[in-house]
């Protein structure tokens, strides 16, 4: 099961890295992301949509190292609580998430970040 977690995990973080390029490229979707609070990101927020990015492919990395489907990169003792440091980090994000000003950001990343946490969890606790 811990294969199909990460396979999970990887789709969905792999649909929000495609959703941060068409941001970073100037996409009217802006409401749901960064707090919502503009339709086309400026500058400074399209910087960090670029960060996410790169951060995405090194969590979804992560998630297939420990069900090991890729090779472990530092050691397994760190990917095991990197893991949990990335089970956190999802789930701070479904109560940011769900605290957003911006209706289409809760009730699109909520669910998204939700489903990333439970994966993330999953994948920890195997």
């Amino acid at each position: 099961m811990e294969q199909l977690y990460a396979i999970l995990a990887c789709i969905i973080l792999g649909g929000l890295a495609v959703f941060q390029v068409a941001l970073v490229a100037g996409a009217p979707i802006g409401r749901f992301a960064w707090g919502g609070n503009y339709r086309v990101l400026p500058q400074k927020l399209r910087v960090g949509s670029v960060v996410s990015i790169v951060l995405y492919g090194v969590f979804g990395y992560t998630a297939l190292a420990k069900a090991g489907l890729v090779p472990v990169l530092i050691s397994e003792g760190f990917t095991e609580v990197f893991m949990w440091v990335l089970t956190a980090y999802f789930t701070l994000g479904v109560a940011m998430n769900a605290i957003s000003r911006s209706k289409p950001e809760r009730f699109v990343m909520t669910p998204v970040a939700l489903l990333l946490a439970v994966l993330f969890l999953l994948l920890s606790l195997g």
